[in-house]
């Protein structure tokens, strides 16, 4: 039984969590339906985390003493749906183990929220798990922080005898980082204070999925965005108030988007797409006939004029001298006056009263300026001037009535959705994939190049919203997992990916997958046991077996032998620098110190490590000695994510962490730094040294992955294959015939809301 004195009713595990008093399951902040007896078991194993729950004493909870029921088959069924629900395996376990013919016990770290338990419940968890052999369990299990660790089948077969060494490893990492390793992405590399604050009171602003492109009323009560569903008439505009659970849809097209509010919050404006071509549509907040073209109505004077007209109308085009919008992004002036576009060639205000089409912005050629922003006096437009893709995407500020505008900042990755002024116009929120994925940004409008990231690292974030009133902010994510792929590339190959590990994550972190050195085995990153761990399988993926136990772990390389494994692990101290032996041994820290140490490689001949450290003051390649010892230095002009050429003459790097690096090299002994010309890969870890070059993957100029070859010898590119997205990885055997790389599955967007944003 629960004993409420020690537990609060909510807990996480996972991805997911739990309301123990409101019988609620969400996952990723989407409710999930559950209930009934599947909920009961759920309740009962989180109780007891770590400990066997017998099926009588599941039968008893469940069904009355007279019950006549087929108890066995209706226990199984009921556990085979909380399974389904949890996306959990009775094969392959991540939160649910079955110990036949007795019970099931919770394998997965529960963190419940609120009150800590107490001394004796801690004591009585612990006591289940190192009491775990006794329990008529055939799988051994490795300690977790908090909890419980999955270990694949394949560890007990007879070919991988060493395997049960990496129990105790995983241990003794887990006991030296004493709890404080924390989740992590391997393209961010710990939240700031302000990130970390952003995180805490951020939620789904409703429990529908698949929402987009969020816009607030003026005083910050409510929100409009678009919503996708398969039905017929069911995606469009949508509007909900903040904190209601009930949204009313006002259109009915799925070409609508980029919702935004009449200052008297009476009216949305939005944008449909037909044809190839955007026009301009207005719609009742709350509700009515959409009314196309909002200038067109003479009769209006001002936007408090605005009426709907009689059913008999039918609806007019905006006469705007052929001015037709290029993009779905508008904004509404704060005085109700205009509505800003982009147009074919610059900004564009349209005037609400007389229909006059204004020039604002005169973009250089084969350039454009788009995603427009009021400032929250209504005097300055903000806006993204978009050049080709090498040359950084940047903010400008131009008066409202037009004229020679100023640039804001310069961003070093591609900017995904129009920037916002801050609610008191001293700060610009935007999002930038400067670190691989998009994230939310925040820089000071007089400190621009002091810009911090206040999305959680890893979680693909973009379209800001900031209410004016009310400290609310929010935006659009991405909720995907993904997989590994792989593809033979040598000239008898067919050049057709194929799966090779599914959902290796259920978040957009990982995998990071890395070909052994003699091609036959795989490591990569997942969240299949709850946290982020280094797994090893076979090359097709077959036979996983997880590696680590440290409740965070990333970007593993091989050694030179392939006997051991190199990893980055994040701490609340900085990240640290991770050695692993498969024949077991306790895991060795070779970065002591607080600074943060990230993406290791071996040397050829595996006397060295090299890693990724800002300890300078920029990030820079270091190395340290494979046994342990003092950093030293090896770039001066910045550096990241090194390889070692196969002849151990060179090491490549990339230049920076942000998007679409260069590749340097230097020699090993020390030299000039030099760039490889035209190997621009799309992230710093979306390439890899080959026995006669360089693999790599990046956007074309039509934004297409394009799998390319560089070869040093004759200094040439040569196209391989192209792939449906840009990887952030790739992973590729030392002859460079087959390559890995990580591919995106299921897909939704949802929009959050950010509470006490200032």
């Amino acid at each position: 039984m629960r004993v409420t004195g020690n537990y609060p009713d909510r807990a996480r595990f996972g991805p997911f969590e739990v309301d123990l008093h409101t019988r609620e399951l969400w996952k990723f902040g989407v409710r999930v339906k559950l209930a009934g007896q599947p909920f009961e078991i759920l309740a009962m194993l989180l109780n007891r985390p770590g400990e066997l729950v017998p099926r009588e004493e599941l039968r008893n909870r469940l069904w009355p003493s007279d019950t006549f029921v087929d108890f066995n088959h209706g226990l199984n069924a009921a556990v085979n749906k909380l399974r389904e629900a949890l996306g959990d395996s009775a094969d392959e376990p991540r939160y649910i183990e079955t110990l036949p013919r007795r019970g099931y016990r919770f394998i997965a770290r529960v963190e419940w929220l609120g009150a800590k338990p107490t001394i004796a419940a801690v004591e009585r968890t612990s006591d289940a798990v190192s009491s775990r052999g006794e329990s008529g369990s055939s799988l051994p299990r490795a300690p977790m922080l908090g909890g419980a660790m999955e270990t694949s089948k394949a560890e007990l077969s007879p070919q991988r005898p060493s395997l049960r060494y990496l129990i105790g490893a995983g241990a003794a990492l887990t006991l030296f980082l004493a709890g404080a390793l924390i989740l992590r992405t391997a393209s961010g590399y710990g939240a700031s204070l302000s990130t970390r604050s952003l995180v805490e009171h951020t939620r789904p602003l409703v429990s529908l999925p698949d929402t987009a492109t969020p816009a607030f009323s003026l005083d910050g009560n409510s929100v409009a965005f678009f919503h996708e569903r398969s039905e017929a008439a069911g995606s469009g505009i949508y509007v909900t108030a903040v904190g209601s659970d009930q949204a009313r849809q006002l259109t009915s097209s799925d070409n609508d988007c980029c919702p935004a509010w009449s200052p008297d919050s009476r009216w949305i404006a939005f944008s449909r797409q037909h044809d190839h071509e955007y026009s301009i549509y207005l719609v009742p907040a709350d509700g009515g006939n959409e009314q196309k073209d909002i200038a067109e109505k003479a009769s209006a004077t001002h936007l408090a004029a605005f009426t709907l007209p009689p059913a008999s109308l039918s609806e007019r085009k905006l006469d705007t001298a052929n001015v037709i919008p290029r993009r779905g992004e508008i904004a509404w002036s704060p005085d109700g006056k205009s509505i800003a576009f982009a147009g074919p060639s610059g900004l564009y205000l349209l005037a609400l009263e007389n229909s006059a089409v204004h020039r604002i912005t005169t973009p250089p050629p084969v350039v454009e300026d788009w995603g427009p922003s009021f400032s929250p006096d209504g005097k300055s437009v903000m806006f993204v001037r978009n050049r080709q893709i090498g040359v950084p995407d940047e903010i400008w500020i131009v008066p409202v009535t037009g004229g020679e505008g100023v640039r804001l900042l310069s961003e070093r990755g591609r900017i995904a959705s129009p920037p916002q002024w801050s609610f008191d116009g001293r700060s610009v929120i935007f999002s930038s994939n400067r670190t691989g994925h998009p994230g939310l940004w925040r820089a000071l409008l007089d400190a621009p190049d002091t810009a911090v990231q206040i999305s959680e690292a890893g979680s693909p974030a973009w379209d800001p919203a900031v209410s004016r009133r009310g400290y609310r902010l929010a935006y659009e994510r991405l909720l995907r997992s993904l997989s590994i792929w792989q593809m033979e590339i040598s000239e008898s190959g067919e050049k057709r990916p194929y799966l090779a590990v599914s959902s290796t994550s259920d978040t957009d972190q990982g995998p990071g997958p890395q070909f052994s050195p003699d091609g036959k085995k795989l490591a990569y990153m997942s969240d299949r046991s709850g946290t982020m761990e280094i797994w090893v399988s076979n090359r097709d993926g077959r036979n996983p077996f997880q590696v680590s136990a440290v409740g965070g772990a990333g970007t593993p390389r091989w050694s030179p032998d392939g006997q051991a494994i190199v990893f980055d692990a994040t701490t609340p101290s900085g990240s640290k620098i991770v050695t692993m032996s498969l024949h077991g041994g306790a895991p060795q820290i070779l970065t002591q110190d607080s600074f943060h140490s990230v993406c290791p490689s071996w040397s050829r001949d595996g006397r060295w490590v090299y890693f990724a450290s800002s300890r300078s003051g920029d990030w820079q390649v270091w190395k340290v000695p494979a046994s342990g010892g003092a950093p030293l230095q090896i770039t001066q002009h910045g550096g990241h994510a090194a390889f070692e050429s196969l002849d151990g003459k060179y090491i490549y790097y990339a230049k920076t962490p942000w998007a679409e690096p260069e590749i340097w090299r230097v020699p090993v002994d020390g030299g000039e730094e030099t760039p490889l010309p035209l190997v621009r890969p799309g992230t710093w870890a979306s390439w890899q040294v080959v026995e006669r070059g360089i693999l790599f993957v990046g956007p074309s100029l039509g934004h297409q992955a394009v799998l390319n070859f560089y070869d040093l010898s004759k200094g040439r590119t040569t196209t391989i294959a192209v792939l449906d997205r840009v990887p952030f990885w790739l992973g590729a055997t030392p002859d460079g015939h087959t390559v890995a790389f990580d591919q995106p599955g299921r897909e939704q967007d949802q929009a959050m809301l950010v509470e006490n944003f200032r």
